[in-house]
């Protein structure tokens, strides 16, 4: 088991706990000292009783206006894909409609073969969706960046994919981060859930609405994790970079221009926090409206190390698609990168390729796994995982339509077991029209 340093012990029980309560208890000095040793004494350094690497600047991926540069001094040009319903599932990915969002698909889950075969099941997909042999097969397509995304609930104890404490952001992405070394690829760390939702629809497994711009609380929340990920990494030149939000504030909010004129203070909010403790990493700054709108950002000089994302599925593949992005891009001297962008014909996807490399606009495209075509590898659908869906869409607003509605256990379980073997690497479909439109090689 993992300590927690002291400066994460002390922020998240200030956070957590009324304070105060703690210096009105009738020993404050006590508590004082106790809080200064513990941030002389870090408990890591107790615990461990080891040292940590510590790596110089100098060995970080760097910016220098639009580009981005290796620590040799050789040009970076981002290319690779998106690790997309590993670590934050998304209902289209196992063939749902209505049942969406990673907390509707455990709701269901649930539903359909009780609580304790659920977080097997979901400890059995976070071990066997990807791998090490995925990260080897990645690299092997000429990639050199994965774009991880992920929820915030992995660093808290809300219940999350059959986990309700002791949550395994860190072990999981420590993993990763190991394959990702071995194998030579930069990993992004992509906040796509955010406490109380950014964008309040199903990508961000929120409510129903963009929460975050209102509630102090879970600005603070925000803020906690992105510090203790950045304590967590700030030595790992791995990382590329940390990814606030993925695509705040939909377009067909009412007040989405009210909640626009507040994405760059949140934007400086975590900044602030990381910077606390890591000043060698990039920090990725997405536009508002599904990263497509860049107009609400007035300050790209509050950070030395800042890059711009931006995201499209559709249209033509053609340098007028993405001018706006390239305006601001050469507007602000900063680089601008393609986070996302796929679902389309190889075709489409190869003159689009085209096109971000002659505008110098890296790119990850999404998603490398799912069930189904338009991706690197793609799960085949297991026996009777007919059912799995059909439950997925039936009427379950009351017990009982739950209760008639649900299939039978044994083949219910059965297909889910089967997800898990058809999910692997070894079993899974490679789409290589689809890797070779990248041009990644």
């Amino acid at each position: 088991m993992k300590t927690k340093s002291a400066m994460q012990t002390f922020t998240l029980y200030s956070i957590n706990y009324p304070f105060h309560r703690v210096i009105s208890t009738k020993r404050p000095l006590i508590f004082l000292l106790f809080i200064i040793f513990l941030f002389e004494y870090p408990l890591n350094s107790i615990a461990q009783g080891k040292k940590v690497k510590t790596y110089s600047q100098k060995e970080f991926i760097y910016i220098k206006g639009p580009d981005l540069f290796c620590p040799d001094g050789k040009k970076f040009f981002i290319m690779g894909t998106n690790l997309g319903n590993w670590l934050n599932p998304e209902g289209y990915m196992f063939k749902f409609t209505k049942t969406n969002s990673a907390h509707f698909i455990n709701e269901m889950f649930n539903q359909m073969v009780g609580p304790d075969f659920m977080a097997q099941f979901w400890k059995s997909f976070k071990d066997n969706y990807i791998t090490r042999e995925d990260i080897r097969f990645i690299k092997s397509t000429g990639a050199n960046t994965i774009r991880l995304p992920f929820s915030y609930k992995l660093f808290t104890d809300e219940d999350y994919m059959g986990l309700t404490s002791q949550q395994d952001g860190f072990t999981r992405i420590d993993k990763l981060v190991g394959w990702c070394k071995e194998f030579g690829l930069h990993l992004i760390l992509d906040m796509h859930d955010a406490p109380g939702g950014q964008t309040g629809d199903n990508i961000d497994d929120s409510y129903g609405y963009p929460w975050l711009f209102e509630s102090v609380q879970s600005q603070l929340l925000f803020c906690n994790i992105w510090q203790r990920i950045a304590q967590h990494y700030k030595n790992e030149p791995t990382i590329l970079g940390y990814e606030l939000l993925n695509e705040p504030i939909p377009h067909y909010l009412t007040n989405k221009e009210e909640l626009n004129g507040k994405l760059e203070s949140i934007y400086k909010m975590g900044t602030a926090a990381i910077r606390k403790e890591d000043k060698n990493h990039i920090i990725l700054l997405g536009g508002a409206q599904w990263n497509s709108n860049f107009k609400p950002f007035k300050d790209s000089t509050f950070d030395s190390k800042l890059i711009y994302t931006c995201h499209r599925y559709g249209g033509e593949p053609t340098k007028a698609a993405i001018q706006e992005f390239i305006n601001f891009r050469d507007s602000v001297n900063l680089p601008m990168y393609m986070g996302e962008i796929g679902h389309n014909t190889d075709a489409w996807m190869s003159a689009f390729c085209n096109v971000m490399k002659e505008n110098n606009i890296g790119y990850t495209f999404w998603p490398y796994k799912l069930m189904g075509e338009q991706c690197f590898v793609g799960i085949k659908e297991p026996a009777d995982w007919n059912m799995v869906t059909t439950f997925s869409e039936s009427q379950r607003d009351t017990y009982e339509n739950i209760r008639n509605n649900r299939p039978q256990q044994t083949i219910a379980r059965k297909a889910m077991n089967d997800f898990i073997e058809a999910c692997k690497l070894k079993n899974c479909n490679i789409q290589n029209g689809y890797i070779n439109a990248l041009q990644m090689k």
